[in-house]
Protein backbone atom coordinates (compact mmCIF):
# COMPACT_ATOMS: atom_id res chain seq x y z
CA UNK A 1 0.00 0.00 0.00
CA UNK A 2 2.25 2.78 -1.54
CA UNK A 3 5.38 4.14 0.60
CA UNK A 4 6.07 3.03 4.12
CA UNK A 5 3.68 4.67 6.62
CA UNK A 6 2.22 6.98 4.52
CA UNK A 7 -1.27 7.37 2.73
CA UNK A 8 -1.62 6.59 -0.89
CA UNK A 9 -2.51 10.41 -1.39
CA UNK A 10 0.65 11.31 0.30
CA UNK A 11 2.97 9.05 -1.41
CA UNK A 12 1.25 10.10 -4.52
CA UNK A 13 2.22 14.18 -3.92
CA UNK A 14 5.50 13.07 -3.38
CA UNK A 15 5.82 11.28 -6.65
CA UNK A 16 4.71 13.99 -8.92
CA UNK A 17 7.01 16.79 -6.27
CA UNK A 18 10.13 14.30 -6.98
CA UNK A 19 9.48 13.98 -10.54
CA UNK A 20 8.67 10.19 -10.45
CA UNK A 21 5.36 11.37 -11.96
CA UNK A 22 4.59 13.56 -14.34
CA UNK A 23 0.86 14.93 -14.58
CA UNK A 24 -0.34 16.20 -17.95
CA UNK A 25 -2.96 16.25 -20.78
CA UNK A 26 -3.21 15.78 -24.23
CA UNK A 27 -6.42 16.36 -25.96
CA UNK A 28 -5.80 16.13 -29.44
CA UNK A 29 -9.12 18.33 -30.53
CA UNK A 30 -7.24 21.08 -29.33
CA UNK A 31 -4.76 21.31 -32.06
CA UNK A 32 -7.66 22.20 -34.41
CA UNK A 33 -8.23 25.03 -32.41
CA UNK A 34 -4.87 25.96 -33.52
CA UNK A 35 -3.80 25.16 -29.86
CA UNK A 36 -1.21 22.87 -28.51
CA UNK A 37 -2.97 19.66 -27.39
CA UNK A 38 -0.36 18.80 -24.98
CA UNK A 39 -0.32 20.84 -21.30
CA UNK A 40 2.22 19.74 -18.81
CA UNK A 41 0.11 20.60 -15.16
CA UNK A 42 3.26 19.52 -13.10
CA UNK A 43 5.06 22.51 -11.58
CA UNK A 44 9.24 21.61 -12.26
CA UNK A 45 10.46 18.20 -9.96
CA UNK A 46 12.11 18.85 -6.90
CA UNK A 47 14.99 16.86 -8.00
CA UNK A 48 16.70 16.18 -4.74
CA UNK A 49 13.72 14.22 -3.35
CA UNK A 50 13.46 11.91 -6.03
CA UNK A 51 15.69 9.17 -4.65
CA UNK A 52 13.92 9.09 -1.27
CA UNK A 53 10.69 8.35 -3.20
CA UNK A 54 12.56 5.16 -4.59
CA UNK A 55 13.72 4.40 -0.84
CA UNK A 56 9.75 4.80 0.03
CA UNK A 57 8.54 2.04 -2.37
CA UNK A 58 8.64 -1.49 -0.93
CA UNK A 59 9.09 -2.55 -4.32
CA UNK A 60 12.21 -0.18 -4.13
CA UNK A 61 13.83 -0.71 -1.27
CA UNK A 62 13.00 -4.93 -1.71
CA UNK A 63 15.33 -4.54 -4.48
CA UNK A 64 17.63 -2.53 -2.92
CA UNK A 65 18.21 -5.56 -0.21
CA UNK A 66 18.52 -8.39 -2.65
CA UNK A 67 20.64 -6.68 -5.30
CA UNK A 68 22.20 -3.32 -3.83
CA UNK A 69 24.77 -2.36 -6.63
CA UNK A 70 22.33 -2.99 -9.39
CA UNK A 71 19.40 -1.39 -7.36
CA UNK A 72 21.62 1.79 -7.23
CA UNK A 73 22.43 1.29 -10.98
CA UNK A 74 18.69 1.43 -11.84
CA UNK A 75 18.12 4.15 -9.49
CA UNK A 76 20.43 6.37 -11.13
CA UNK A 77 19.08 5.23 -14.75
CA UNK A 78 15.69 5.72 -12.94
CA UNK A 79 15.92 9.64 -12.82
CA UNK A 80 17.94 10.18 -15.39
CA UNK A 81 15.15 8.73 -17.36
CA UNK A 82 12.77 10.66 -15.09
CA UNK A 83 14.98 13.85 -16.00
CA UNK A 84 14.89 12.97 -19.80
CA UNK A 85 10.99 12.84 -19.95
CA UNK A 86 10.17 15.86 -18.18
CA UNK A 87 12.17 18.12 -20.35
CA UNK A 88 10.43 16.11 -23.36
CA UNK A 89 6.76 17.14 -21.57
CA UNK A 90 7.61 20.33 -21.12
CA UNK A 91 9.52 20.74 -24.63
CA UNK A 92 6.32 19.45 -26.02
CA UNK A 93 3.87 21.54 -23.98
CA UNK A 94 5.84 24.87 -25.55
CA UNK A 95 5.59 24.28 -28.95
CA UNK A 96 4.02 26.29 -31.26
CA UNK A 97 1.17 25.03 -33.61
CA UNK A 98 1.71 26.06 -37.28
CA UNK A 99 -0.96 26.07 -39.87
CA UNK A 100 0.30 23.46 -42.92
CA UNK A 101 0.55 25.96 -46.01
CA UNK A 102 -2.69 25.68 -48.32
CA UNK A 103 -1.18 25.59 -51.62
CA UNK A 104 -3.75 27.62 -54.31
Amino acid sequence: VGGMGKSNNEQQEIAVKSGYWHLYRYDPRLEAEGKNPMQLDSKPPQWDMFQGFLRSEVRYTSLLKQFPKEAEELFVAAEDNARWRYNWYKRMSEMQIVEPAVEA
